[in-house]
């Protein structure tokens, strides 16, 4: 259900990954940024926003990665913006006939045949030049970096001192780099996203990652150091003291196969052989 974790701005999170869809409130109706993810909980969320008099007036999805895309029907037929790299990457997945396919490949086992894909990718791209979203709401800043995926955007709503973080800063997941087949350098990519939700902590109170738990400014500091000191230790090919896959929640054990994989994609010997 929908709760709220600061002045105008509900949390609304699923189940089997722990995703946070977030909802920013306006007198003309509501801002939804990465719903998901199955059938039962679109619905779910449909039902919270009606039965808060809330309809929605806009959507986000803040980068291209099938959990941050989807879309319900009932949710209604309004604009849903991303940043202009995120709606290139949608349009030419959706571009592919086997579209449908290759987004169902991403998909987890458990939940493949319940999640929505007919509205799957269909993002409005931002005005050039957009800072913030177009929307007759709160103020809701844009700021777009290279980290994690192309076109990933944090959203800041500053007049509720809230940071909508995307897939950065969770206490679940390490961070997890770009392809380095289709990224120049994700670990100065990931780096560089890192400053950028930086310089903007000073300006937050409550953050609120796409996966795992809200956290308050001083935990944003704490996430960014965290995740800084993991991708360094990655680069540098030295095993990084992160409880998130040494000693992670239960259940979430396999957050340590996600680190395995991105020590052989990204420790010094191949990143050496990539710049060779």
């Amino acid at each position: 259900m929908l709760r709220e974790v600061a002045d105008g701005v509900l949390v609304h999170s699923s189940a089997l990954l722990r995703n946070n869809t977030v909802v920013v409130v306006a007198p003309s109706g509501a801002l939804v940024v990465d719903p998901g993810l199955t059938e039962a909980e679109l619905t779910c969320l449909v039902r919270d926003l009606a039965e808060r008099g809330l309809p929605v007036v806009a959507g986000f999805a803040t980068h291209p990665d099938w959990d941050h895309v989807l879309w319900h029907p009932d949710l209604g037929d309004v604009p849903r913006y991303g940043t202009r790299l995120c709606r290139q990457v949608m349009g030419d997945l959706r571009a592919d006939p086997r579209w449908r396919a290759r987004a169902a490949e991403s998909l987890p086992e458990e939940i493949a045949g319940d999640v929505p894909l007919d509205l799957f990718g269909l993002i409005d791209p931002l005005p050039a030049g957009a800072t913030t979203i177009p929307w007759d709401g709160p103020r809701v800043e844009i700021v777009e970096h290279l980290a994690h995926a192309p076109g990933h955007a944090a959203l800041l709503v500053p007049g509720s001192r809230t940071l909508v973080a995307g897939d950065m800063l969770s206490d679940l997941f390490v961070p997890m780099l770009d392809d380095p087949d289709v990224s120049e350098d994700p670990v100065a990519e990931y780096l560089a996203g890192l400053d950028a939700l930086a310089t903007v902590a000073d300006r937050v109170d409550v953050v609120v990652p796409g996966h795992g738990s809200v956290g308050t400014g001083a935990a944003l500091r704490e996430r960014v150091a965290a995740d800084r000191a993991y991708v360094l230790a990655l680069r540098d090919g030295r095993v990084p003291e992160d409880r998130r896959f040494g000693a992670p929640d239960p259940g979430w054990e396999w957050v340590a196969d996600i680190h395995a994989g991105q020590a052989a994609r990204f420790g010094p010997r191949r990143l050496h052989a990539a710049a060779g």
